[in-house]
């Protein structure tokens, strides 16, 4: 059996992972943690959790967890990543992998070192409707990929118009700002599809002024094969403009998809339109989650990886490079 436990009980444990880890096989939530004690005791009580923390240390060392969910803000990752792995317990990150790719490389050679695996949840390469687009690709069915397009257009929140920034927007914990957030699941996606990113060109900007952070981006990518990317993403346009669209445009036909809303996936050849469904499970993370537990009884292989994350890290971080050298 797996026993879990969890350091930075927040949102994104609430529905989208917490719950998962007491649903698929050999594999139970054991502990939570959270550095205030009541807010841990409260999610421990409405989830049924046996156990809760608010030291990191007691939970990381309590001899009868043996892996390690880490859903703190990235600026942590690193460091509670790395005490995980020294007492030996496998790691399942949040995404992005953390605060930037020399932290993800030092989570790795500790992971190498005390032969401790590490995953990290970009769970869309386990969903089925992400799986549907991957197999469409895969058979030909586009033809010979020529290139892709992602255009990611939010407006700002009530809370960044006045002036209340979450840590998302706050490049010390975040990495950079909602481009680190979201973009990092559309960037690792199409990695999982078309491998490593070659080589970047971008432009990033601040037009809204609500935080440092960039706030626009705009970036070309190359894969192998000479599969282009290119990339648009604004958090300060207009409510009416915004949009969540990848494009996959082939020879003979293109793939359209969201990544965040789940729409149904349009798929147009000579042949036709075809939709199909893309539905979003109540615990996204299930899948994946299921096989890291796979993978850490050695019954099978998990398809997020430090190794495959911290690719993704790398490409944000040449993306913004310039900005932040400013």
């Amino acid at each position: 059996m797996i026993n879990w436990g969890i350091i930075g009980c927040g949102n994104v444990t609430e529905v989208k992972s917490g719950p998962a880890f007491n649903k698929v096989n050999d594999s139970r939530l054991l502990a939570v943690m959270r550095r205030d004690r009541a807010l841990a005791e409260d999610y421990a009580a409405r989830h049924k959790v046996p156990r809760f923390y608010s030291d990191a240390s007691l939970l990381i060392n309590d001899p009868e967890i043996n892996a390690v969910y880490i859903a703190t803000p990235p600026g942590n990752h690193a460091e509670f990543a790395i005490k995980s792995i020294k007492a030996g317990k496998p790691v399942y990150i949040e995404k992005p992998m953390a605060l930037n790719f020399a932290e993800c490389q030092k989570i790795i050679r500790a992971g190498e070192k005390q032969r401790v695996p590490v995953f990290v949840a970009y769970y869309r390469r386990a969903l089925p409707g992400f799986l549907k687009v991957k197999e469409i690709i895969e058979k030909g069915t586009i033809g010979k990929i020529r290139f892709a397009q992602i255009q990611l257009f939010k407006s700002p929140s009530e809370d960044e118009l006045e002036g209340k920034l979450s840590w998302r927007v706050d490049p010390l914990i975040s990495g950079g700002g909602h481009f680190f957030d979201l973009a990092s699941h559309q960037l690792d996606y199409l990695d999982f599809l078309f491998g490593p990113v070659k080589t970047i060109k971008s432009l990033v900007l601040n037009q809204g002024g609500f935080y440092k952070a960039e706030d626009f981006v705009s970036a070309q990518f190359l894969f192998a094969d000479n599969i282009c990317c290119c990339g648009t993403w604004s958090f300060a346009s207009a409510i009416e403009a915004g949009r969540d669209v990848i494009e996959i445009i082939g020879e003979t036909g293109y793939i359209r998809f969201s990544c965040f809303n789940f729409e149904p996936i349009i798929l147009e050849t000579s042949n036709g339109r075809q939709e199909f469904v893309n539905k979003r499970p109540e615990n996204v993370q299930i899948y994946l989650i299921d096989q890291v537990v796979k993978a850490i009884k050695g019954k099978g292989n998990a398809v997020s990886t430090g190794n495959t994350a911290a690719r993704t890290s790398w490409v944000m971080d040449e993306v913004v490079k310039d900005y932040y050298k400013k």
